[in-house]
């Protein structure tokens, strides 16, 4: 990871206008780092590297987020070449734009933040962007609410990103919207924290049904000559390691039981609330994608038909899901890079570039070509495209 301060010239502080939310704010964390309030690591584990429903949903947005192409634009022109253009298409060394792209938004769904760092050479040009681990970063606030740095710790080591009034952050810190904290996103899978407990425990309550040979507990009755019914200590533990031994587990599935000395096997059925488990899985698995925004039919999920086919649940993922996300993400990564340039520029998705949308799209553009009471320059503005030269004349002169 590499950890670099940004190289800036000596500047006269600019004048600021404080929130008047800000004292209150820092009544309750001034000089102290605001640590989440959720165990990221602990959610990361048991929602996405322990649950399929999680994992499939986390990649599928990240994936198709970090996949649509973006527009570097300032109100004039849309650059194809441009430093920026091309510090996004090649952020560092070892990532592309993508797989970037898909890291930030990853950090994001599983922990409500994203943070990203500048880099830049000994001129104050940025070099490079790298994305950091959000389970590792703290805000620390100041005096007035406001962050005044960020601090990244890996083990016993920490280091400090501080901010300079007046000069760009070194970190663009992205995050999800939090009613009840003022330094912190929350994220989907905080959302979906108990509905992931309940498909977690559904799944391991299957497994734990397949290694007893899929079949649910019965009981072995024992009639004595006595008439007591009841065992010897002695015989009480060989029964017990008999049946760990030769009839528990996958190998022995279906294996003959041997009962002797007036011993009986009576097999239970499956009870009710047993044929409804799996519903409850399902319907577990239902709640995680509804947290995520996923339609569950991408997720191949069974019994929901909210969406007539997979071609329409495709187009409501992106329009409700994928491209809130990244036009978010874009345009605050577009406003912090623009403060690192000195250049006013926008950032965002090209959404003639999405293949769910192209119907869309082509309706869109068919209903602007064909209203002859615009102007170019009208029309280019309504698809999101900068002004042309010869267009801003050719209004002139009507």
């Amino acid at each position: 990871m590499v950890f670099d301060f940004l190289r800036r010239g000596d500047s006269a502080p600019a004048e600021t206008k404080a929130s008047a939310t800000g004292p209150v704010i820092a009544y309750a964390n001034s000089g102290r780092v605001a640590w989440s309030p959720r165990d990221t690591v602990s959610l990361t584990r048991t929602g996405f590297a322990g649950n399929p429903v999680g994992f499939r949903s986390v990649k599928l947005i990240a994936e198709a987020a970090a996949a649509l192409p973006l527009v570097l634009q300032n109100a004039e022109t849309r650059f194809d070449v441009h430093p920026l253009v091309s510090l996004i298409a090649r952020p560092n060394p070892m990532q592309g734009r993508a797989e970037l792209m898909e890291s930030l938004y990853g950090q994001i769904l599983l922990s409500g933040n994203g943070y990203v760092e500048a880099v830049a050479d000994d001129a104050g040009a940025l070099r490079e962007l790298h994305v950091l681990r959000s389970d590792r970063m703290a805000v620390v606030p100041g005096a007035d609410g406001w962050p005044v740095a960020y601090d990244y710790s890996v083990g016993n080591r920490k280091h400090r990103f501080a901010l300079v009034e007046g000069m760009p952050s070194p970190i663009c810190h992205l995050k999800a919207f939090h009613p009840q904290d003022d330094h912190y996103g929350l994220s989907p899978m905080q959302a979906a924290a108990s509905a992931i407990d309940v498909h977690n425990s559904a799944s391991r309550w299957s497994k734990a049904l397949l290694d007893n040979a899929a079949r649910p507990s019965g009981a072995i009755v024992y009639q004595g000559s006595d008439g007591t019914g009841t065992l010897t200590p002695d015989q009480y533990d060989r029964l017990l390691a008999e049946m760990e031994t030769s009839h528990m587990g996958a190998r022995n599935a279906g294996r003959p039981m041997l009962l002797e000395g007036g011993l009986d096997w009576k097999p239970m059925g499956f009870s009710p609330s047993d044929m409804e488990f799996q519903k409850t899985k399902d319907a577990a698995a239902r709640e995680i994608a509804l947290a995520f925004g996923v339609p569950p039919m991408l997720l191949g999920i069974q019994g929901d038909a909210t969406y007539a086919n997979y071609q329409e649940a495709n187009r409501a993922f992106y329009r409700l899901t994928v491209l809130p996300l990244v036009s978010k993400l874009s345009g605050a990564m577009g406003h912090w890079l623009s403060e690192h340039i000195g250049e006013e520029m926008t950032l965002k998705p090209d959404l003639d570039q999405v293949p769910a949308l192209a119907a869309e799209r082509d309706a869109h553009w068919a209903r602007v070509a064909g209203a002859d009471f615009l102007s170019v320059g009208e029309k280019r503005a309504m698809l999101g495209l900068p002004p042309l030269q010869e267009d801003e004349d050719a209004d002139e002169r009507d």
